[in-house]
């Protein structure tokens, strides 16, 4: 018998050392740019091929977890994560950082969806409501990986010893945590192979795409928008993303109770607004104060809604909670690796301020969407409740419109 807090701790530091060396990456972005000599479109193909890793390997990943535990995926893609994040920093070409990128990309993969299905392992585990506290962990640990990395640029740590560091310290907590993991049995959904989302999952996958797509474009270009756009200065170049991601670590430690006063049809369409204001501010007025203000606006948006959408694929009655998560993840993680690089393209073609304006609609079309179908079938999504679990959260009492 798994003992809650045991696993909850060392599912907690899955999600730190995930957060942090993502960030450690996404933070050194213009460092490596430059060095390559790469402007924004040429930056966008390169980027492109970490979501091509992960699409390639995302059916593959759905298959593991029905044949194998996921705890056993996670520390293994934990592994191979840290691993080609310590090989990034010593890319001296652009195909080499390519390859490194793909890699990099697909062991992500594997850690993510692997992590999350033992999350939802551990929620059921207790009675209230701690998925977004998990998260939670992740952005608090992109925050001190983004705070490092404007520690190793500030004293012109080269991205070498900057990544390798980060890489063998992240490995060490992998071991250190993966013993308390769940163990659980291969997640068997009744299918040899990968299976895209079904009717009932596709709405969350929906959500998903919409969310990630300003998650993504955040990591990846909020330290360039300030450099370019806003003009900070070298020191404050990653400032931006540091705001942004202490806001998302803020809003979701502070998420589950939340979502206990308002309910999840509040929490998404409060959330697209924020997502909408913040982007749209921060492309008026690139001044490093409102496009600060406008970051954190945007953190606060983004923070709560995939934990849920995840929690709730989790629950889902067709298929087991890590195919069906793998299945989500499917549609949402192609909005946070495919936007970025096409941002790329379009902030070439358009300028950033422009390209960050757009982005903002993404914000609108989550908030649209769940004003419309609430409205329209409001009577019948009071009488749906959520998929059941092992435990009820009072949160649920607060049904999910039909999107489809």
């Amino acid at each position: 018998m798994d003992s809650p807090k045991r696993a909850r701790i060392a599912i907690t530091l899955f999600f730190f050392l995930s957060g942090f060396g993502f960030s450690s990456w996404a933070s050194r972005i213009p460092d490596i740019q430059h060095r390559l000599q790469l402007n924004n479109a040429a930056l966008g193909v390169v980027l492109f091929s970490l979501p091509l890793g992960l699409l390639c390997t995302m059916p593959v990943t759905g298959v593991l977890l029905q044949r194998y535990s996921s705890s056993r995926i996670m520390f293994i893609g934990a592994l191979a994560f840290n691993g080609m994040l310590s090989i990034l920093g010593f890319v001296t070409s652009v195909w080499q950082l390519v390859i490194g990128l793909f890699c990099f990309g697909a062991s992500r993969n594997l850690l993510n969806i692997s992590m999350n299905a033992q999350s939802v392992g551990v929620q059921a585990l207790y009675q209230k409501s701690i998925i977004t506290t998990f998260h939670g962990v992740w952005s608090l640990a992109s925050f001190c990986g983004a705070g490092l990395g404007g520690a190793m640029v500030y004293f012109r740590v080269g991205t070498a010893w900057h990544f390798l560091m980060v890489g063998i310290l992240m490995v060490i907590l992998g071991f250190i945590a993966y013993p308390g993991s769940l163990k659980q049995p291969p997640a068997t959904s009744g299918r040899g192979r990968f299976a895209l989302p079904d009717r009932g999952l596709l709405k969350y996958g929906l959500i998903c795409f919409a969310v990630m797509s300003c998650e993504g474009t955040m990591i990846d270009w909020s330290a360039i928008y300030f450099k370019e756009a806003v003009k900070a200065s070298e020191e404050m170049v990653t400032a931006g993303f540091v705001v942004y991601m202490a806001a998302m670590a803020t809003g979701r430690f502070c998420g589950d109770k939340l979502l206990h006063k308002i309910g999840i049809v509040s929490m998404i369409k409060y959330s697209g607004l924020l997502i909408f204001s913040g982007l749209l501010l921060a492309a008026l007025m690139p001044h490093p104060i409102s496009a600060g203000i406008g970051f954190m606006m945007t953190g606060v948006g983004v923070s709560c809604v995939v934990p849920l959408v995840f929690s709730m694929a989790g629950k889902s009655t067709t298929m087991a909670n890590g195919p069906a998560i793998a299945a989500v993840s499917t549609i949402g993680y192609l909005g946070f690796l495919l936007i970025p690089p096409v941002f790329g393209f379009m902030a070439e073609a358009a300028g950033l301020r422009w390209t960050f304006a757009m982005m903002a609609l993404f914000g609108l079309v989550i908030t649209a969407l769940i004003i419309i179908s609430s409205s329209s079938r409001s009577s019948a999504s009071q009488k749906t409740p959520l998929p059941a679990s092992p435990a009820h959260h009072p949160a649920e009492d607060h049904p999910v419109p039909d999107l489809q």
